[in-house]
């Protein structure tokens, strides 16, 4: 990060002060109007914002807390310690943790030289990132989805590793530069390099760690990642046997934790990759439905039709350039590699 944003991260701010003088718990009133520790955006937040930033406050313990907004904490430098959920994560420089409303967190003490940011973001604020990553599962769409919905959902939190990826670390200080100096024009700016930020987050999710619940919840991931890497052969009893599942109780687990079948699942990633080939190459329909793992023509041709109301070439003709709209139905978006 730049030195002169470390430099303005730096500063003791005056509730710090405050602490070094000699206080010993944190000021509640800063955070919530409330003595139940439910961090409180109508206090933190400037009236009509969606996304605020501030320094994380150092050199004192963080009772459990929850929000009732998301937040993001990104580490400058050093290190700092939160306890989510019961879980240790111990964010380094460079590294991201995205925390849900209902994700219960406590911090230990963090020395001077431990600079960390923290994004205060209202849910609506993700609008743009959800159109930005497209409509296929995955384990942002779902962390997303979770925060707009206020609910428990399938994780608490997301911690990236991701200190050695130059276009994420770009995009975060550009993030926080962007608030710091309160750019005219910048919701549109915030909204778009967030969704490039997940965008570049979706290629590096061998680098994330999961906060969940439940096993269905980390199996879920499990399948999700297996399917997007390897929808073209996609085999769930060789799935079943790499994690040790009988695959009669594999396929109940996959049922319950995503309310589909493996089937339906792999279905989605293929024909949402089909569409992608279509509209972006030249190559042919068969070529395209033995691409994405459909070695019988007709039965492509079948499934593409029940899922979209048109078959593949109306498909393309329609997605073409200036191409007339031919598809019964508006539910075949483009996808993504």
């Amino acid at each position: 990060m730049r030195q002169d944003i470390l430099d303005e991260l730096k500063k003791i701010t005056p509730e710090e002060q405050e602490i070094l003088d000699g206080r010993t718990g944190i000021n509640t009133a800063l955070y919530t109007p409330s003595s139940s520790m439910v961090m409180d955006c109508q206090t933190l937040l400037t009236r009509g914002k969606l996304i605020e930033l501030r320094p994380h406050t150092r050199f004192i313990h963080f009772p459990k807390h929850t929000h009732n907004y998301v937040e993001v904490v990104y580490m400058c430098c050093g290190k700092t310690v939160h306890i989510v959920n019961g879980t240790r994560v111990e964010l380094r420089a460079g590294e991201l943790l995205f925390l849900t409303q209902n994700a219960v967190q406590e911090i230990l003490p963090a020395s001077a030289e431990d600079i960390a940011v923290n994004f205060i973001i209202l849910p609506e604020f993700f609008d743009r990132s959800l159109s930005m990553i497209g409509a296929e599962n995955n384990l942002i769409r779902t962390f997303l989805t979770d925060c707009l919905r206020n609910s428990s959902g399938q994780t608490s939190f997301l911690h990236f590793k991701v200190a050695d990826i130059l276009p994420i670390q770009n995009l975060v200080e550009n993030l926080v530069w962007m608030l710091l100096h309160r750019q005219p024009n910048k919701r549109s700016m915030n909204q778009t390099t967030m969704g490039l930020l997940f965008l570049h987050l979706l290629n590096y999710t061998d680098k994330v760690d999961i906060g969940h619940d439940h096993l269905e919840q980390e199996l879920t991931f499990t399948v999700l990642n297996y399917i997007e890497e390897h929808y073209r052969d996609s085999d769930l009893t060789a799935l079943a046997g790499t994690l040790h599942y009988n695959l009669y109780r594999l396929s109940r687990l996959i049922k319950s934790a995503t309310g589909r079948t493996y089937t339906e699942l792999l279905q989605e990633k293929r024909l949402n990759q089909a569409v992608w080939l279509l509209s972006t190459t030249p190559l042919s329909v068969a070529d395209i439905g033995m691409d994405v793992g459909y070695n019988n023509s007709s039965y492509f041709y079948k499934i593409f039709r029940s899922r979209f109301g048109c078959s593949p070439k109306e498909y393309r003709l329609a997605h073409a350039p200036h191409g007339n709209q031919l598809c019964g139905r508006g539910e075949a978006g483009t996808a993504s590699r």
